[in-house]
């Protein structure tokens, strides 16, 4: 079992940068792919980006390839979400999300196991 714990979010101009943390605890084992997604209001649960604990390779979705960047600490068993260059399309609700077989990073929302709670971003124009 692993729970998550997001952090981070919060009202940001376009322009501007958030930094995300997504705090899991029980043993995440190197197997497992932590993502984040997102969701606006009315839209479906999107694919943002994903990584690998094992070896760190990452993957992006289009609309964010070149301002986010996910990274991990093993040490504190938290996976992050660097985002700068914000936009007003940006604003959803930030959730991670563990996938807990041994797979590649999906993009889709039903392979993954466990998910956190959410975080706001909302950034105005």
């Amino acid at each position: 079992q692993v729970q998550l714990v997001e952090s981070g979010g919060g009202l940001v101009q376009a322009g501007g940068s958030l930094r995300l943390s997504c705090v899991a605890s029980g043993h995440i084992f190197s197997t497992y792919v932590m993502g984040w997604f997102r969701q606006a209001p009315g839209k479906e649960r999107e694919f943002v980006a994903g990584i690998r604990w094992n070896n760190g390779y990452t993957y992006y979705a289009d609309s964010v390839k070149g301002r986010f960047t996910i990274s991990r600490d093993s040490a504190k068993n938290t996976v992050y979400l660097q985002m700068n260059s914000l936009k007003p399309e940006d604003t959803a609700v930030y959730y991670c999300a563990v996938d807990e077989k041994y797979s590649g990073i999906s993009t889709s929302t039903r392979p993954y196991d466990y998910w956190g709670q959410g975080t706001q971003v909302t950034v105005s124009s």
